[in-house]
């Protein structure tokens, strides 16, 4: 797994942008596995009365499981001008469960682990189920599963 005491960045594993970029950085990352963080601002999207949306949980959840298959699509070392891959696109194909016990608020950070349970990776495209949980300090504001699609144009 990668890892050092730096954070990995993250658009050498997303193409998402803000607002839409629901990942600040990447803790840990390896084939089967990546943990990644973000703190919750004002300015996010997805908060709605000083909490983060069930909606914002689950698209930082599939940013961060997408993070794990999307390495296949990414160099290894982006250059100055790769703020993003417009070569690939990618999906909730479907939430096979998801668990919302809890909101986190404005101005924390939440660490998002994922898990690879299953992948089918073809040339041109990868199918995959993934584990994930959404944690804070002593709480978990998600548990789940989902199905993504992603896909060169």
């Amino acid at each position: 797994m990668e890892t050092n005491n730096a954070p990995i960045e993250i658009k050498k594993y997303l193409p998402h942008l803000k607002p839409m970029l629901m990942v600040d950085a990447i803790e840990r990352i390896c084939s089967e596995e990546a943990l990644t963080h973000f703190a919750i601002t004002h300015s996010c999207i997805f908060v709605q009365n000083d909490y983060l949306s069930e909606t914002g949980l689950i698209e930082n959840a599939a940013q961060t499981c997408s993070a794990i298959s999307g390495q296949y699509y990414f160099d290894a070392e982006p250059t100055c001008e790769s703020q993003n891959n417009p070569n690939v696109i990618g999906f909730i194909s479907s939430i096979k469960k998801i668990t919302v016990h809890q909101l986190p608020k404005v101005n924390s950070v939440i660490q998002t682990k994922a898990q690879l349970l299953t992948q089918v990776q073809m040339p041109d495209y990868t199918i995959c189920t993934l584990k994930v949980t959404i944690f804070g300090t002593e709480i978990v504001f998600l548990e789940g599963e989902m199905n993504l699609f992603l896909q060169k144009k």
